[in-house]
């Protein structure tokens, strides 16, 4: 059940321990397809996942396919699903946004590819990991953004599919890195409403990010 999405997991996920965006056992990722949703299980190196160690589960969360609990942070997964309409999600412990979550609020918009992130990135205060109260944490401040940092614990992206959701984690590390680089030199330069508004104008205009074929 579910092959092709299983083994999508298990690469996103292998991936991310080769980015070195996990460490261990440390993340979780999962993608939907129709009512069902592959998920990785609990305890398990994301390093060595395969497709067959992927769990099953319906919208509820009981397992359907899978001979392995799913991860601690299932009520975190589900609540994403339900409430944004995710296709994917994605919840690492990568380093540069692990540390940012112990120092900052929120991480500013220095850059306008953050845009696809939301802008302004908010940190959701700090719960104990695999509670209804992280989940709840979480996805307040989740919203109207499609990545949060965790306080003191990491980051979490969600997107139309996996792809989306990898890379906006890879993006949020990315912009991680760049504000402490810049802090580290003086107070970094934050883009205000008007310039992100600009952003949004221009990227409706130009269609950028997609691939356009010449008239």
């Amino acid at each position: 059940m579910l092959r092709a999405l299983r083994e999508q997991v298990a690469t996103a996920s292998r991936r991310l321990a080769a980015e070195g965006l996990v460490l261990g056992t440390a993340g979780n990722v999962s993608a939907r397809q129709g009512d069902l949703i592959a998920i990785t299980p609990t305890g398990a190196r994301l390093a060595d996942l395969r497709a067959e160690l992927i769990t099953v589960i319906d919208p509820g969360g009981e397992v359907v396919e899978g001979t392995f609990a799913p991860t601690s942070e299932l009520d975190l997964h589900l609540g994403v699903y339900r409430r944004y309409r995710a296709g994917a999600v994605v919840h690492t412990h990568a380093p540069m946004a692990t540390a940012l979550s112990l120092v900052l609020d929120e991480l500013p918009c220095v850059h306008y590819q953050l845009m696809e992130l939301g802008g302004t990135v908010p940190v959701a205060p700090y719960r104990t990991f695999g509670t209804t109260e992280l989940a709840e944490a979480v996805l307040a401040a989740l919203d109207g953004r499609t990545a949060a940092l965790m306080a003191n614990h990491g980051g979490i992206t969600h997107g139309p599919d996996l792809d989306a959701a990898l890379s906006r984690t890879l993006l949020l590390e990315w912009g991680c890195e760049l504000y402490w680089r810049a802090a580290t030199l003086g107070v970094p330069r934050t883009l205000d409403r008007a310039q992100r508004a600009d952003y949004e104008r221009q990227v409706a205009a130009k269609a950028y990010g997609t691939v356009r074929r010449l008239p």
